[in-house]
């Protein structure tokens, strides 16, 4: 049988075995990109795992920090009202010696207005240790999750390189 454009057709049977093995060829691909997908999720999610656990971690030491920093400031807190309490008990015997009294609370006054700065001065030198713990426990953590991706990005280059 002679076909109008000129060409003879091929048998049914050569169609049947390229089709059999376009198939399979295929199911190949599709099995490899599935293995590859799924190895390609595994690495994101111990990733996301790693980058979870540092910012846990960053979370609970700033909490820890932010407890200690409040109980420095809160103990600074109570000295400063145990003297001021003090000071102000001292201040009874007024009516005694006017002139004595008013001396001594001038230099009460002096002496309370050093300790208040003092006090001022480890507040700020405890906000300052709090901040720079804080700085290197950030730090820590970005360099944590920086190695979780780049360890995450050279695993899918070898999943993707096979």
């Amino acid at each position: 049988m002679a076909n109008q454009s000129g060409r003879r057709p091929r048998p049914v049977a050569l169609k049947k075995g390229r089709t059999m093995h376009d198939v399979k060829k295929t199911q190949e691909m599709f099995t490899q990109s599935s293995g590859r997908l799924v190895e390609s999720m595994t690495v994101w999610a111990d990733a996301n795992q790693r980058v979870l656990r540092e910012l846990a971690e960053l979370t609970t030491a700033t909490a820890k920090e932010g407890v200690r920093l409040y109980a420095e400031l809160q103990q600074s807190g109570l000295e400063a009202v145990r003297e001021a309490h003090a000071t102000t008990l001292g201040w009874q015997d007024a009516p005694r010696d006017p002139l004595a009294w008013y001396q001594r609370a001038l230099t009460e006054s002096v002496e309370n207005a050093q300790k208040w700065f003092r006090y001022l001065e480890g507040n700020a030198q405890a906000m300052t240790r709090t901040a720079e713990r804080l700085s290197t426990t950030a730090e820590q953590t970005g360099k944590g999750i920086q190695e979780s991706f780049s360890e995450a990005v050279t695993k899918l280059k070898n999943v993707y390189a096979a």
